[in-house]
């Protein structure tokens, strides 16, 4: 059942006693996203090229970088936030934030003139997400052969993923749609 204290609820659930008297809780149900763990992380494409937030031009791009770069790495360490899920054949979904010069910045997608955008607002990412978000992404993983590769399919478009596209030198982070199911598409091939 539910406890009440101090207008907050608290999920109460039974308490079952393993073998050589383990305390286990059962499963907790959690209807929404509830943020679990934070991975700090570069994400690299099929290029081992990084992807790079630069905030002021409201893009992200796969580039080039040098280990000195690295090492100042502004705009390339994000957090990977995790959250519960009850789903987990979606995938596990994960929410992107990362610091550029004091301010935090989340990874979002909204629609513009009938296309989805990736855009990266200021802002903090959330400890819980009621329902659904648009800064929800569930991570896959590439293909059954390879496990340390991953995808990121928007969690409120199915079909849809995190991928690159050329334009001219550049390579820019966009949200790419998946003709089949069974397709390959390297362009969307992220790993950490």
């Amino acid at each position: 059942g539910r406890a009440k204290m101090s207008g907050e609820e608290i999920l109460v659930c039974a308490v079952n006693l393993g073998e050589n008297f383990c305390l286990y809780f059962a499963g907790l149900e959690c209807d929404a996203f509830c943020k679990e763990k934070i991975l700090l992380r570069v994400l690299r494409n099929v290029n081992s090229q990084l992807l790079v937030v630069r905030p002021d031009l409201n893009m992200a791009a796969f580039e080039d970088v040098t280990d000195q770069e690295m090492k100042s790495g502004n705009g390339m360490h994000f957090n990977i936030h995790y959250y519960k899920t009850t789903t987990p054949s979606a995938g596990m979904p994960v929410a992107f934030s990362i610091q550029v010069e004091d301010k935090s910045y989340y990874m979002c997608c909204e629609k513009e003139y009938g296309k989805m955008i990736v855009r990266f607002r200021e802002g903090e990412v959330p400890k819980e997400i009621p329902g659904e978000s648009n800064i929800i992404f569930f991570k896959k993983t590439f293909t059954s052969c390879s496990s340390r590769a991953f995808k990121f399919e928007y969690s409120l478009e199915q079909g849809m993923f995190l991928a690159f596209e050329e334009e001219g030198c550049l390579r820019k982070l966009i949200l790419k749609k998946l003709s089949r199911e069974d397709e390959v598409d390297e362009t969307m091939k992220i790993s950490f």
